[in-house]
This record gives C-alpha cells, structure tokens and sequence, in this order.
C-alpha cells in the first residue's frame, strides 16, 4: 500500500507512524488528521513523506488504508458526516467499538477490520491481533512486527481483554521501587535495578521454544526466594481475583 490515512493521533497513532517511517526503505504516504495540532506537526515535520490534512474527509479521500484510532467516547463527533467509498479498507482500533458499530456510524460498504496494535509498533515489535484477516491489513502490521488475525469477534475481545493488564504490569515494577526505597535504598537506583531486572526478563519472552509455565520454572530454585515471593503473594485467591477481573472487562467488551 502507497497511501495510509490516520484518524486520531494520540499514543497508538503515533506509534504507527513512527514504525512505518523510521528506518524503512520507502515508507508509504502518511495522512493525517489535523485534530492533535502540536502533534500532527511534529510528524510532518520530522517525516518527508508524513502530511497533516485539514479534515478527516480529507484523510479519507487520500488514502487506500484508513486506521481509525479516535478514542470511543470521542468517536461520534470525529466520525460524522464522513464518506467512505466501498473502494478503502477501514481499520478499526478503537477499544470496545465493534465493526458493526462502526459500519452504522460511518454508512459504508468498504471493508472493516478491527485491530489491537500496542505502542511497541514504533519499534516493529509488537504483533497485532485482526479481524477478520485481510490481506492488505495483515501485511500492514506483520510490517509492524507481526500479526495474529484470529477466527471470531469473540477471540478479538479475549486478547482485547488481555491488553488491559498492561498498567497493572508497570504498577507493579512502581511497587517494588517503592518498597525498596521505603527500605532506604535512592529513588533514582531502585529505579534503575528494577527496569534492568525486568528488562532482562523480557528478553526471555523471546524464546518461543519454552511455554510460560517453563520460562517460569527455569528461574526458580525449589524453596527459593522467586518460588516464597510467587507461592505466599500471588496465591490461588490472588490468581482468582485476577481472573474475575479479566471475566468482567471482557463481558464489558
């Protein structure tokens, strides 16, 4: 594809930006909405080929693909009045916006395909869940760092639930730099520790050869700390909680 159009550019949207230009060997024409001025500018400015427009009819009419990434509450106003000709093909990554609802709202014929990108597209290293799989937007975001289209809404919302873990990771990693200063130890040196600790953690995901369940195994030595702080903090009860938790947002979805 030659011409992307992106409606909302907030976290995600710039994300994707970033992750179609940075350091790709032609990267397509990007359009965007002109909604977000400081940072549609800032775009434009640092990439050739990135054009804010001066309306979102206006990214619309000049793109081939159009990612709509407004927020939910926002979408209505964002959204009225726009033509979309059957000839487009329509991202949705608006979090709990079905495609049906977007097809009433917008009246159109042209494809739809929902989509979860994260923030780590700017990176092309985040794979992105689809529905329904669409060859035009599977290869946008295998370009991105990979895609998992899947069989059904219902799949979609479960990884959609999924994604709404991902505060209470970082909440977490901020909860053992509190301790640990609140035990004496500099702020900027908790800090530090902890973000190399999981850094490296993280690295691990990357072997595929290994399940969770192993991956976690591997680092723990019988009767040792990793083993106390997993069998005494996160019990049957605390996986439980979470569980429900999970069982909630995805009915909401």
């Amino acid at each position: 594809m030659k011409r992307i159009g992106i409606i909302g550019v907030g976290e995600i949207g710039r994300a994707i930006v970033a992750g179609l230009c940075d350091g790709a060997g032609k990267p397509p024409e990007v359009f965007l909405s002109p909604r977000g001025a400081g940072t549609v500018a800032e775009l434009s400015e640092r990439y050739e080929n990135v054009q804010v427009c001066t309306d979102n009819q206006e990214v619309v009419d000049r793109s081939e693909v159009v990612i709509i990434a407004v927020r939910r509450l926002d979408r209505h106003e964002a959204l009225a009045g726009l033509r979309v000709d059957g000839d487009k093909v329509v991202v949705n990554v608006m979090a709990g916006v079905g495609n049906d609802d977007l097809r009433r709202t917008l009246a159109t014929d042209a494809p739809l395909v929902r989509a979860i990108p994260l923030p780590a597209v700017r990176e092309r290293r985040s794979v992105t869940v689809t529905y329904p799989s669409h060859p035009v937007v599977d290869s946008l975001f295998e370009h991105l760092g990979g895609v998992l289209p899947v069989a059904d809404e219902a799949a979609f919302n479960v990884f959609s639930a999924l994604t709404g873990t991902l505060t209470t990771h970082y909440s977490y990693l901020a909860t053992l730099t509190s301790w640990a200063v609140d035990h004496g130890i500099d702020s900027d040196d908790a800090d530090r520790y902890v973000r190399g600790l999981f850094q490296g953690v993280g690295r691990s995901l990357s072997d595929e050869t290994r399940s969770l369940h192993q991956l976690a195994a591997d680092h723990e030595t019988p009767k040792g700390s990793n083993e106390r702080i997993r069998t005494t903090w996160f019990t049957p009860a605390n996986s439980g909680a979470l569980s429900r938790a999970l069982d909630e947002l995805l009915a909401d979805l």
